[in-house]
């Protein structure tokens, strides 16, 4: 069974940083692309960043993602975040259209 959780969510200030991480399971994870989503209240679903099964890391923007293949755990560092940052934010294996139940993350002062 396909299992991803979130962690890492939270209250920050504008400016902040925050490193979401996803741990997985139930499927061979080294083999597989990762994403991060996002969702606002009233707006769809967007992608934030994916990774390929053989990259270690990609930047974009002001998120970086990254894998540890030997954790089974994808991660988002998210830097100077801003308001419009405020979501809650999904990990996904397309692979099988499988996402995790997600973290809330609120910008605010």
């Amino acid at each position: 069974q396909v299992k991803l959780v979130e962690s890492g969510g939270g209250l920050v200030q504008p400016g902040g940083s925050l490193r979401l991480s996803c741990t997985a399971s139930g499927f061979t994870f080294i083999t597989s692309a990762m994403s991060w989503y996002r969702q606002a209240p009233g707006k769809e679903r967007e992608l934030v960043a994916d990774i390929s099964a053989i990259a270690n890391m990609s930047v974009k923007g002001r998120f970086t993602i990254s894998r540890d293949n030997g954790k089974n755990t994808v991660y988002l560092q998210m830097n100077n975040l801003k308001p419009d940052d405020t979501a809650v934010y999904y990990c996904y294996v397309r692979r099988f259209e499988s996402w995790g139940q997600g973290t809330q993350v609120t910008v605010s002062s």
